[in-house]
């Protein structure tokens, strides 16, 4: 009779609507299979509120395991190691019992997520960009009892409190690691009850003593400044209901997920698609708005956000070949501000991973230039990238040349600072570090990666991370013409074509994720394409997981729609797996992050729509298309032939229409 009332009653999904329908918020969320959770947030929002499984995932919840540690606040998905984030933990039992989420009755929906324990506790979960929304429908009978973990933490947890402001009011501080136990971010809240409770302390927990209500609302909001700041951001939505902030939550996502309409495809593909796009837009973290509000930067010093909103939480270390690149088609506005914040570190203190002074969970900012450069080059406007440019000669004369990898992401970084640095006119700069580049690729590729041998296969030889030589020597496609030299181009494509004919490609990491698009450039696109497409939709054999080779390999599709749908250890990476799949799904490809230009594939659906200013579309369709294997005869945009199946970024954005030709 409970779990009849719980579908029953409003806490149900029926406010679904639009494409917020089309995306499963499980995807990705069992095991090792991108390390994904169903938490509820809204875009870029600081506040990813959901259950923490017990043991749990990297991002606290596995959708394998039933037992729960709790509720908490924040978490960043698919980052690997322990996570991080997993604060102020809520537990809406007393009675020293294991907790259970009842399956059949979980349900999620971007913005949203609901369960029934098994202590009989319905529970519903919505969030706001800076606040955390709880809804606690308690069983006749019992106590009604939230138990409050300051202290939860998925890393080290170096400090926190917890203090008693009225008998609907409670507040306190955070300080806490970040990712893989890197530097540190410390946070305030603010928590607030629409009943009263009495506080009983239980070690370093506290437990909220309620009375008879059967219902209970809890809001936590979150702020980098103080208590006081966090209850001002709660004020600013206290007129919102439960289920008007769910609806708020619900508009904000079909406002992103709206700007790409597809048509064509199976109900799967879309699916896929449109999850895919959702998890993107999990990151970084708007910690400001109405470009006029205080953040603390990486030195430890407050600044005041004039004329922008500053973002943090970053993991560029793969989201830069992807993510980023989609969000400058998805979101320019907001890139704008996102790239302003990130140029900002250059200025306030920047390293690879987390410093010890963040605003918010974070990981790693490495390969920043080559990011500001794309974007620059794609039209957002980034007006502090002077302000920014010693920083990043600091940061590029301190690159570890180690192992063969850090060479090929050095030449990246010093390859896009010379183009960074022609634009902001220091001309010997732009030639020093051109050279620099050059010949540190020809010299490395040259020694490590040119002649082939039996070790190519393994990972790890040679001190590479993550990756094999055979996968790391087309790390860098921007000097694809110095591999044509060494090698010769038939050679290379030759090479290229046993690379995939031998399953040597690994989907499950991003070092090699560009290589299909290879092909393109080397002049037989129709192996891009088939290449793809069937990393797209068929079962492939993954010879590699995201740190070695399977001990037997794994047959199977890269991504499919169920909560293991991503193959078995696959690094999501903050959106950069997902956004692979946005790019590859629509038929066009960021090849080289730091030129304005993408490389042409089949689009996997029929048509597809980009919004992508206001009042502008961009419409990608395919014609005559028989049979999802057929070859492209020939690419038109706005009825004149594409040659090269390359296309400039500025066509995207005049609006206009790409046709496929079959």
């Amino acid at each position: 009779m409970v779990l009849l009332l719980f579908f029953l009653m409003g806490s149900g999904l029926s406010f679904a609507q639009g494409l917020v329908k089309e995306v499963n918020m499980f995807w990705g969320t069992s095991g090792d299979h991108g390390q994904l959770s169903p938490a509820a947030c809204v875009p870029f929002g600081m506040v990813q509120v959901g259950p923490d499984s017990s043991p749990r995932q990297h991002p606290g919840y596995d959708y394998a395991e039933t037992r729960i540690s709790g509720i908490s606040v924040n978490r960043l998905s698919g980052v690997g190691g322990q996570g991080c984030g997993g604060n102020v933990s809520l537990y809406p039992d007393n009675s020293g019992a294991e907790l259970h989420i009842v399956k059949q009755t979980e349900a999620a929906e971007p913005g949203y997520y609901r369960v029934c324990l098994s202590n009989g506790v319905e529970v519903g979960l919505t969030a706001t960009r800076t606040t955390a929304c709880y809804r606690f429908v308690y069983p006749s009978g019992g106590q009604r009892v939230l138990t409050v973990n300051p202290q939860s933490s998925f890393e080290k947890v170096y400090g926190s409190s917890f203090e008693v402001l009225s008998p609907h009011e409670a507040g306190g501080s955070i300080a806490s690691a970040n990712t893989c136990g890197n530097g540190k971010y410390t946070l305030y809240y603010y928590l607030h009850t629409d009943a009263p409770f009495r506080a009983e302390a239980d070690g370093f927990c506290r437990r909220l003593m309620f009375g008879a209500e059967k219902e209970i609302e809890v809001r936590i909001a979150l702020s980098s400044q103080s208590i006081e700041h966090a209850r001002e951001r709660y004020q600013k939505e206290e007129s919102l209901d439960f289920d008007g902030i769910r609806q708020q939550a619900s508009a904000a996502w079909d406002d992103i997920l709206s700007r790409i309409q597809v048509k064509g495809g199976s109900d799967e593909d879309r699916t896929l698609f449109y999850t895919s796009l959702c998890r993107t837009c999990h990151s970084p973290f708007q910690v400001t708005s109405e470009g006029d509000e205080e953040y603390t930067a990486t030195d430890g010093r407050v600044y005041r956000a004039e004329g922008f909103d500053y973002y943090s939480s970053w993991s560029l270390w793969d989201t830069y070949r992807t993510k980023f690149p989609l969000l400058t088609l998805l979101v320019p506005e907001r890139m704008t501000d996102m790239m302003h914040s990130l140029a900002r570190l250059y200025v306030t203190g920047k390293r690879d991973w987390s410093t010890d002074h963040e605003c918010v969970p974070t990981v790693r900012t490495e390969h920043a230039v080559p990011l500001l450069l794309d974007s620059h080059l794609k039209g957002i406007r980034v007006e502090n990238l002077a302000d920014a440019y010693e920083g990043m000669k600091r940061e590029a004369e301190g690159l570890s040349l180690s192992s063969p990898d850090r060479c090929m992401e050095a030449v990246t970084d010093w390859w896009a600072l010379s183009r960074m640095a022609d634009i902001l006119n220091h001309k010997g700069d732009a030639g020093r570090y051109a050279r620099m580049g050059d010949s540190l690729f020809c010299a490395a590729w040259a020694r490590e990666f040119k002649d082939i041998d039996s070790s190519f296969v393994r990972m790890r030889r040679n001190g590479l991370y993550q990756g094999t030589r055979w996968q790391y020597r087309w790390a860098a496609p921007q000097y694809l013409d110095r591999m044509i030299e060494m090698v010769g181009r038939d050679s290379l494509e030759a090479q290229l074509t046993e690379f995939f004919a031998r399953d040597l490609y690994n989907q499950g990491n991003e070092p090699d994720i560009h290589v299909p698009f290879l092909f393109n450039r080397l002049g037989s696109p129709e192996k891009t394409q088939a290449t793809v497409r069937r990393i797209l939709t068929a079962p492939i054999r993954h010879i590699y997981g995201g740190n070695a080779e399977y001990p037997s390999p794994f047959v199977g599709r890269a991504f499919r729609n169920a909560p293991d749908g991503f193959c078995p250890e696959m690094d999501e990476d903050d959106g950069a797996m997902s956004a692979w799949y946005v790019f590859s799904a629509m038929g066009i490809y960021p090849l080289v992050v730091g030129e304005p230009f993408y490389e042409l594939a089949s689009p996997l659906f029929d048509e597809i729509a980009l919004s992508v200013v206001p009042g502008k579309k961009f419409v990608i369709r395919a014609v005559n298309r028989k049979d999802p294997a057929q070859s492209v005869r020939e690419v038109r945009l706005n009825g004149r032939i594409v040659t090269g199946y390359r296309l400039a970024h500025a066509d995207i954005v005049k609006g206009g229409l790409l046709e496929f030709v079959y």
